[in-house]
């Protein structure tokens, strides 16, 4: 079988190249440049460096299989970068892995594929492609603290046909070995956990570079009283700890970041109990299931029982069995039913009322 594997420049695509290459496909490597500084080059902090680039280069060249970057900077600034700072700019907590996943990689992934007459896209996340019944699954990886379905839940199952997640039944550690096997110079290369066009540096102030932050207002406490001073509504998401006036003796949280009124409230954590919440944008893998769900309202969070009601067209409402703290509007709330991934949607800033 032809595959396109996407190289990232980390242990986890390198293996997945070597395992295909070892298992017999014809495989060609791509690496996307998704990301540019000043003078046109890729960044040298994040992840999607140019040295990431370079080792991707040198492991499809230890593997000899064809390697490519494919340019696709114009894509990713439009629908993730301007997203981001967009949702900043909105009081909304963004998360640009998964609009990445969502509007850039697969898409253009599988396109490209398909040019270079290639049968599958695989890449180095950690989930399971299950087929059952001619219809094809997303289920979290075996290894659970590596699982990435979590920022895959908007692949449908008519793309799902079209990928291939290798190390889902593998664990990291198994990885790392399997690289030091095939005698890869990324097997003990660090993972990146820095967002890529941002990199090392505080996200704040990359979104200050981007917006009229002339967008500056007061923190409120519960009852409306002033306490303090803030510089822009886009240095704030809901559940922060950190840098809050008003803590001596209590802990205060970000409770809600009103937009119009440029005011971000400021509370006790009880004030962060949510029992319901609306999912906006969503999308399903396959068909709608209603049963034994589970809800993560973020990455690697905790599964969350719940039940879903469908409002309208794109939006649901998740219903909580127990309350828990910390919903951010902007995050995505993803949708389980066991380890099967139904669909998931950007968590909505509107107040629902709460079901009895």
């Amino acid at each position: 079988m032809k595959i396109l594997v996407a190289m990232s420049g980390g242990v986890d695509s390198s293996v997945v190249a070597g395992l295909l290459k070892s298992q017999g496909h014809e495989v060609i490597g791509v690496t996307m440049k998704l990301w540019e500084g000043a003078n046109g080059e890729m960044p040298e902090t994040g992840c999607c460096t140019a040295s990431d680039s370079e080792d991707a280069r040198k492991v499809a060249a230890k593997l000899d299989i064809p390697y490519y970057v494919m340019d696709y900077t114009e894509s990713f600034s439009e629908d993730v970068v301007d997203n981001f700072v967009g949702m900043y700019a909105k009081g909304l907590t963004p998360n640009p892995c998964v609009e990445c996943n969502r509007s850039v990689k697969f898409d253009h992934f599988i396109t490209q594929a398909k040019k270079l007459k290639c049968e599958k896209v695989a890449t180095g996340h950690y989930a399971k492609i299950i087929k059952n019944k001619n219809e094809y699954e997303l289920h979290k990886a075996d290894y659970l603290d590596k699982d990435q379905s979590y920022v895959l839940h908007m692949l449908t199952g008519d793309k799902l046909e079209y990928i291939d997640f290798p190390l889902g039944t593998i664990s990291k550690p198994e990885v790392r070995q399997i690289a030091a096997e095939l005698g890869l110079k990324t097997a003990f290369k660090k993972d990146s956990q820095d967002i890529c066009f941002v990199g090392k540096k505080d996200y704040r102030n990359f979104v200050n570079t981007r917006i009229d932050i002339s967008s500056s207002g007061e923190i409120v406490d519960k009852k409306g009283s002033k306490v303090g001073d803030h510089k822009g509504i886009h240095e704030f998401t809901v559940g922060q700890r950190k840098g809050l006036p008003g803590g001596q003796g209590q802990a205060k949280y970000v409770t809600k970041i009103d937009v119009s009124s440029k005011k971000v409230h400021i509370g006790e954590k009880k004030d962060l109990l949510v029992t319901n919440f609306l999912l906006e944008d969503v999308s399903f893998v396959n068909d709608i299931e209603t049963n034994n769900l589970a809800v993560q309202t973020r990455y690697n969070s905790e599964d969350l029982h719940c039940t879903i009601r469908e409002v309208r067209d794109g939006e649901l409402e998740v219903i909580l069995d127990t309350p828990t703290y910390g919903v951010a509007p902007g995050q995505f709330g993803v949708i389980y039913q066991g380890t099967k991934v139904i669909g998931g949607g950007r968590i909505s800033s509107k107040v629902l009322e709460k079901t009895e």
